[in-house]
């Protein structure tokens, strides 16, 4: 009716002047990165400003199935999440992506990085049907691939933070007849393997040569199944941070060398935008996939979303506001420019 202007005509206004303003706008030239590929269409989304230097939503899952607990997220509780995830704009980008500086969503969406701890059985089942081997479709595996088929700009990627040398079931998903199988799978698919050590210990109370040692050995296992895979990122077990830092982030032991471009928490919240100064990725923080944690921070980005890190569609910007210009990084990773307005 005349006088009321609809949320789409705001955006489209906005949108329009961010980029007349982005002539004029202070601009920080680095070396060019190639277009990404056009995504596919988007469903009608709220009105999101774009804000490249908001902060990053990176999950912590474990188990998955069976009774909800501290630990674990029963399967209907995580499909529920990435229902939410979905809705609310959220959508999952690879950590090396965020690492890499390249981060290609969508104007008005926001990226989630979903990580999987200690490799249990319900994160990657298979099941033999007919003498066929498939993935189970409860696993969180399954889960992910079944919700990527049917919302096709969802897209099925996670690191899983694997243990070559634990127990069972948590040496490699807990099925051994078919652990390196599964691990070239997982690299198939698109998804990330990270390093958690042999069998999470605590590098807190390891010295130099005991931390070099665990770190290498877990990377030469995952490689004896996936060669040459590059492990690029450490989820320390209990979140413990050894007494020095270097043997944590690159070292060698038994002919094995190893080097990580980032170290995760095991909790302390949102992570910062890698185009921050601040970004630390020796020191990433992340979310514990439970529903206080998860009802706390996407409640929280829901009332606050100019903390909330959204996209502006554009491979070769930072579009932040003016007001926020101080946090970026300079040079900026892998973009062009920098644009405010």
């Amino acid at each position: 009716m005349a006088g009321r202007v609809s949320r789409r005509t705001l955006l489209l206004a906005a949108t329009g002047a961010l980029y007349l303003l982005g002539g004029a706008a202070a601009v920080t030239r680095v070396a060019l990165a190639p277009a990404a590929t056009a995504a596919p269409p988007l469903p009608v989304l709220p009105a999101r400003l774009p804000n490249e230097a908001g902060r990053i939503l990176i999950l912590e899952y474990h188990r998955i199935g069976g009774d909800e607990g501290r630990w674990t997220r029963s399967v209907e509780n995580f499909r529920a999440d990435l229902d939410r995830l979905y809705r609310e704009g959220y959508r999952p980008v690879a950590l090396g992506d965020v690492l890499d500086g390249r981060i290609t969503l969508p104007a008005g969406l926001s990226p989630v990085v979903l990580t999987f701890d200690d490799s249990s059985p319900g994160q990657f089942r298979y099941m033999v049907r007919d003498g066929d081997i498939e993935i189970d479709p409860d696993s969180a595996v399954g889960i992910l691939l079944e919700f990527h088929r049917t919302h096709p700009d969802f897209a099925a990627k996670a690191t899983f933070y694997v243990l070559p040398a634990a127990a069972q079931p948590h040496r490699f998903f807990g099925q051994p007849a078919y652990e390196h199988r599964k691990l070239r799978h997982l690299v198939e698919l698109g998804f990330e393997i990270g390093n958690h050590t042999l069998w999470h210990h605590n590098l807190a109370r390891a010295d130099a040569a005991t931390i070099r040692h665990q770190l290498a050995s877990a990377v030469r296992i995952i490689q004896e199944a996936v060669p040459g895979y590059p492990v690029r990122t450490l989820a320390l077990p209990f979140g413990a941070y050894p007494a020095e830092l270097a043997p944590a982030i690159a070292g060698e032991s038994g002919g094995t060398t190893y080097r990580h471009e980032a170290i995760l928490m095991v909790a302390g919240g949102p992570a910062l935008s890698p185009f921050a100064a601040a970004f630390d990725p020796f020191h990433l923080p992340r979310i514990q996939a439970i529903s206080a944690e998860m009802d706390r921070w996407l409640g929280h980005f829901a009332r606050r979303p100019e903390e909330r890190f959204v996209s502006d569609g554009d491979p070769d910007a930072v579009t932040v506001p003016r007001s926020r210009a101080g946090l970026l990084r300079t040079p900026l990773p892998g973009r062009v420019v920098a644009r405010l307005y």
